[in-house]
């Protein structure tokens, strides 16, 4: 459930149209569902503004379907990250309007997209794209998996992102010919592997949150991306924080938390 519907059911009791026992019954029936593989927080949006998105790694066709059916009956959106070509597949089939992304193995779904702009407006969706808009740079051209995944998760959030694709550090002149645009984003996103020095330069160019993302690109003394999560969280650059290796999703979620979205 999210503060959207609850508003209005408040509203429906405040004006005599839905009794008090109706409300406590559908507010009791909201927070947990418990299936056969899994227990679904129905209350998160609620309480974080996003539903539970699906970790699609290790789990079987069957059991994210059961999760993205669950979360579809009570939002209005949901969002499976690392899945599998073959659960994409099986949710674009059961949710047609759903959005599968290739690269960043993402699939997600919103009722606004479904029912269409003009009825989705009529059944009262609200999913309307943020003011805000999130830089995402990427070092190298390599690092596209990571960046599209928290590109993703952003759209997933409604919120718009700009991308800066393949500015790392070797040719420095690409990222300082970007400074304007980069100053003008609400937060920015940096994923770099090899000696992930990017984050640091960004930092130094922007006034608002700079979030470092560290990829595992690189050779072998790179050592899966622990040698450019190392730079990033020893960086110059006053405030840049740090998300783990790979991890897109989170990069994106704490963007959208660091402006209010």
């Amino acid at each position: 459930m999210i503060r959207a519907r609850v508003r209005a059911l408040l509203a429906d009791v405040a004006a005599g149209a839905t009794s008090i026992d109706d409300a406590i019954a559908r507010l009791d029936a909201e927070p947990i569902e418990t299936l056969s593989h899994s227990t679904i927080d129905h209350h998160r949006a609620l309480r974080s503004g996003y539903p539970e998105v699906v970790y699609g790694a290790g789990k079987s066709i069957e059991q994210v379907l059961d999760i993205c059916e669950s979360i579809a009956k009570r939002s209005e959106r949901f969002l499976v990250t690392r899945s599998t070509a073959e659960q994409r597949a099986a949710v674009g089939q059961k949710f047609p309007a759903a959005v599968a992304n290739e690269v960043a193995r993402t699939v997600r779904w919103s009722a606004e997209r479904a029912l269409g702009p003009t009825a989705s407006s009529a059944a009262g969706v609200t999913g309307t794209a943020s003011a805000l808009t999130v830089a995402i740079v990427t070092a190298g051209t390599s690092d596209l998996p990571v960046a599209e995944e928290a590109a993703e998760t952003l759209a997933a959030l409604g919120i718009s992102v700009q991308r800066f694709t393949d500015v790392g550090v070797a040719g420095i002149h690409r990222i300082m010919a970007k400074t304007e645009q980069l100053q003008a984003a609400s937060a920015v996103i940096v994923i770099a592997g090899m000696d992930g020095a990017l984050p640091s330069v960004v930092g130094g160019l922007v006034r608002v949150p700079v979030i470092a993302v560290p990829t595992s690109v690189g050779y072998g003394a790179s050592f899966g991306g622990l040698a450019a999560l190392l730079t990033m969280l020893n960086s110059c650059a006053a405030g840049v924080v740090v998300c783990n290796i790979d991890n897109g999703f989170g990069a994106a979620m704490a963007a959208a938390r660091a402006i209010g979205e």
